[in-house]
């Protein structure tokens, strides 16, 4: 007998979506943010107890369920608090993946009865079936496309696009197969016809997001996310849930609002990043390794540069989060705060390798949220800037993006640290940034770079600043 009546699920069905609808309004300001995560986190609790307990009595494997529910949190709890910062992208497209997979295999298993059904002699529930293809059909997709970006961001596989021979017509083969074999299991709610449907999409799947590499991996983990939530709805038509419908297109809605804004970030369209490596663009250019001379200065050259300033501007990078210097940023920023200098920080949408990466990693070391500018509200204050520090960054400040247009990144919005007095970068190597093209203002009259680990370098500084 159920625990609860069917009123009482629909009202905490309700109580959960409401929770996932908070959720996301909570995650759209640092402020509130953590908050909006617990939120969204109880309404999962919810959701999770209240199907559990509603349809316990429908299920013929209670102990399989609880035992993969315990496995599952002994792998992912663990992983979810001891991942770096700078790997939280990759376990994103990784939980991303797992999402889009499982509504894969759950639609598979209704197939199985569909299957069954139809063949004693049952009618087609055409509506079912339809839902029932699309979930297989995109969840592989996500599934395959979001490991293949875990590959890259974690650097197992190259970053850069990998562009196999006939890549473009092997692509649109696996389209229209994947779109067939879809018809197929509407039109014959066939179980084999599904799996080769499943295979096909991991295919699909991994020829999609092997040629995108450089900065467009975050956008299409970000795309990817979008397709799960879009699985999810469908996986919640296929089991008559409200509350998957719901959540799937919360999801997936929200998952194609930020993949709009992060490539409008990078002047850039969908389609273009999807399939601009296809035909001779992408934001991966070359990796070679500049020996070009450069103005090199040492800790205390920036500390009385930095002293000696009015306005100081930070503009933090991935070079940042891999070193864990958020917290010896933070605390060379109160010290000039201390003598009077204004220090502003400088956010580009796509710095680091997911949306709101720096945000984030300086809210963990506790800088102000009102110092965080963003990109239109900070680049009107760059002319009054004495300093910019440049920690770790290169593409989103790169004037190629402007000036040159057979680079990879033109006509993507930029800082324009290069209106400030003195810019000073914070570098290991010559090497290029994530987009793999030289940038320009490294070899500026106005241009210093102090290299080393950023952590390190900043330590250096900040005691340099202290003696001052």
């Amino acid at each position: 007998m159920n625990v609860l009546s069917s009123n009482a699920v629909e009202i905490l069905y309700l109580v959960a979506a409401v929770c996932f609808i908070l959720a996301l309004k909570g995650l759209s300001s640092p402020r509130t943010a953590r908050r909006g995560n617990l939120i969204g986190a109880a309404g999962a609790v919810i959701a999770l107890l209240v199907t559990f307990f509603a349809k316990s009595s429908h299920f013929s494997h209670v102990p399989w369920i609880i035992l993969a529910i315990a496995v599952g949190s002994a792998i992912a709890v663990p992983a979810a608090r001891r991942v770096q910062m700078t790997q939280m992208p990759q376990l994103v497209a990784l939980f991303n993946g797992v999402g889009g997979g499982a509504a894969a295999v759950v639609a598979l298993m209704e197939l199985n009865l569909v299957s069954r059904a139809v063949s004693g002699g049952a009618d087609k529930d055409w509506g079912n079936q339809a839902a029932i293809a699309f979930t297989v059909l995109v969840g592989a997709v996500s599934f395959a496309g979001s490991v293949v970006t875990f590959l890259k961001l974690q650097e197992i596989m190259t970053t850069r696009p990998v562009i196999m021979p006939g890549a473009a017509p092997l692509l649109v083969a696996g389209l229209v197969a994947g779109v067939g074999l879809g018809a197929g299991v509407l039109a014959t709610g066939n179980l084999a016809v599904g799996l080769v449907l499943l295979v096909v999409a991991l295919l699909l799947g991994v020829m999609t997001v092997l040629p995108v590499g450089g900065a467009d991996v975050p956008i299409v983990i970000s795309l990817l996310n979008a397709f799960t939530g879009l699985t999810v709805a469908a996986g919640g038509f296929v089991l008559h849930n409200t509350l998957l419908l719901v959540a799937g297109t919360l999801v997936g809605a929200s998952g194609t609002i930020l993949t709009r804004l992060m490539a409008a970030a990078m002047g850039r369209s969908v389609l273009g990043v999807m399939f601009g490596a296809l035909r001779g663009g992408s934001t991966a250019g070359s990796t070679a390794v500049s020996d070009r001379p450069v103005r090199s200065v040492t800790a205390q050259d920036v500390a009385i540069l930095l002293g000696y300033a009015r306005k100081v501007i930070v503009v933090p990078g991935y070079g940042l989060a891999v070193a864990q210097a958020q917290h010896t940023i933070r605390e060379l920023a109160e010290v000039l705060e201390a003598k009077g200098i204004e220090v502003l920080y400088g956010i580009h949408p796509v710095a680091g390798r997911m949306p709101g990466h720096m945000n984030v990693l300086l809210a963990e070391a506790n800088v102000p949220y009102e110092a965080l500018k963003e990109m239109d509200e900070v680049n009107p204050e760059f002319k009054t800037a004495d300093v910019v520090l440049v920690v770790g960054a290169n593409d989103v400040v790169n004037p190629a993006a402007k000036s040159d247009p057979k680079a990879p990144i033109y006509g993507m919005p930029i800082l324009e640290v290069s209106q400030a007095q003195q810019v000073i970068f914070l570098k290991r190597s010559m090497r290029p940034g994530f987009a793999g093209i030289e940038n320009e203002l490294l070899y500026d009259p106005a241009t210093s770079l102090l290299f080393g680990d950023a952590k390190d370098s900043l330590t250096k500084v900040l005691g340099a600043v202290k003696t001052l």
